[in-house]
């Protein structure tokens, strides 16, 4: 279960303003679904997703003197730049991507000179999910070829990834972040979120 932070907690640890939360709420700094109105007993009560909400707030509070909250709100969007494209050599210069995923991505979608976006963003999830440790390279190459089939019917519904292993074959799942599985086997990536992927691959490119 998802640990929660109440308004009220949130404002007085990190020093904010009600006004600064909303106003930065309505810039679209901060996801509105992040912002969950629960019962309590003395009525009701706004709750956050205590971790991502710290580290958003954390975010902001150290870029906002560098860049407008225009820029801040494009930066921390998970929509897709559709007509960014880089390079192999700028990707592996820059050290957004390591030549491994790369190579790997090369050998299953051949004949690509230069990567969109999407094809970025699939090869950042899979070495982020790779240095975890816990998956292999043909866990990987599946996992790319889910994304790339699958990733563009659900992309705007906030989707997350999990993988699970029983007997030695792992099990990859795209799906809602809100939508609840039952399995006997014990996940060994659990709801990793591809918005927030989306979001750290955005502050690296743009």
């Amino acid at each position: 279960m998802e640990d929660l932070i109440s308004k009220k907690d949130l404002l007085i640890e990190t020093n904010i303003s009600y006004g600064q939360l909303y106003r930065w709420k309505r810039k679209k700094l901060i996801p509105e679904d992040w912002f969950m109105k629960k019962s309590t007993y003395t009525g009701h009560e706004t709750f956050f997703p205590r971790e991502k909400i710290l580290e958003r707030i954390e975010q902001i509070l150290n870029m906002k003197d560098g860049a407008s909250l225009d820029d801040l709100a494009d930066k921390f969007s998970s929509d897709i730049p559709e007509e960014m494209v880089r390079r192999k050599e700028d990707l592996l210069n820059h050290q957004i991507l390591s030549k491994e995923i790369v190579s790997l991505y090369e050998e299953i979608f051949k004949g690509k000179e230069e990567y969109n976006f999407q094809d970025i963003l699939y090869m950042y999830i899979s070495e982020d999910l790779l240095n975890q440790g816990q998956l292999s390279i043909e866990d990987m190459s599946r996992i790319l070829r889910m994304l790339s089939d699958n990733y563009e019917s659900i992309k705007d519904k906030d989707p997350s990834l999990s993988v699970y292993r029983k007997f030695g074959v792992s099990i990859s799942l795209l799906h809602k972040n809100d939508e609840i599985f039952f399995s006997d086997q014990m996940p060994i990536v659990n709801n990793y979120s591809i918005r927030s992927a989306v979001e750290k691959l955005k502050m690296k490119l743009i």
